[in-house]
């Protein structure tokens, strides 16, 4: 490849990555309003659950991490789960089928007040799809994370954050910007006396 085409590839890329990221402003209130739900259910003693396929799996599992650990604030760590344990996947999906990996844990785990987290470029994962129906059932506030059109989540999910993009690596970055705002959020939501460490 040229070296001037190679260039102008990096330089169309951060452009997109950075319309993208600008075109989340509008979605300020919807992250706002989501954050606060979120905290509200850890406030209320529940838990938060994640899932997603590759690339969107490893964001569920940055969620949990930064919830469980945290994110900027020294604080005690809220109770956040990925349902990404290995075993478990490959026991079910073995035995049983890949579109249920997800919703048989949410049948499991999940209680009415719980929050799972859902997050697929599409919208249209079927295994994600699935769980998001199994939270649902089960009184638990699902929220989506995707792109696109949203899919079929978009309108599955009682909160929705669709990322206004169509290339699915751009998507995924403004899915890790979103999760670093709402973990910024909750931690100020629910542990407001708490100073930044140096």
């Amino acid at each position: 490849m040229p070296h001037e085409d190679v260039l102008s590839l990096i330089r169309d890329a951060l452009d997109e990555s950075a319309r993208v990221k600008l075109a989340l402003r509008d979605m300020a209130p919807d992250i706002q309003r989501v954050a606060g739900r979120i905290a509200e259910a850890f406030r209320a003693g529940n838990r938060l659950y994640a899932c997603g396929n590759g690339g969107s799996a490893c964001d569920a599992m940055h969620l949990v991490e930064e919830l469980v650990a945290r994110y900027k604030r020294d604080r005690p760590g809220l109770p956040a789960h990925h349902l990404l344990d290995a075993a478990t996947l490959t026991c079910w999906s073995n035995d049983y089928e890949f579109a249920t990996v997800f919703s048989r844990q949410v049948e499991t785990l999940a209680r009415p007040g719980d929050v799972l987290v859902a997050i697929s470029t599409s919208g249209s994962s079927p295994n994600v799809l699935r769980a998001v129906e199994a939270g649902n059932a089960r009184g638990v506030l699902t929220v989506g994370l995707t792109g696109r059109d949203g899919g079929r989540m978009r309108a599955l999910c009682a909160e929705s954050l669709v990322v206004p993009a169509q290339a699915t690596e751009r998507i995924q970055e403004g899915h890790i910007t979103l999760i670093h705002l709402v973990c910024e959020l909750v931690e100020r939501a629910l542990f407001p006396e708490l100073v930044l460490p140096a």
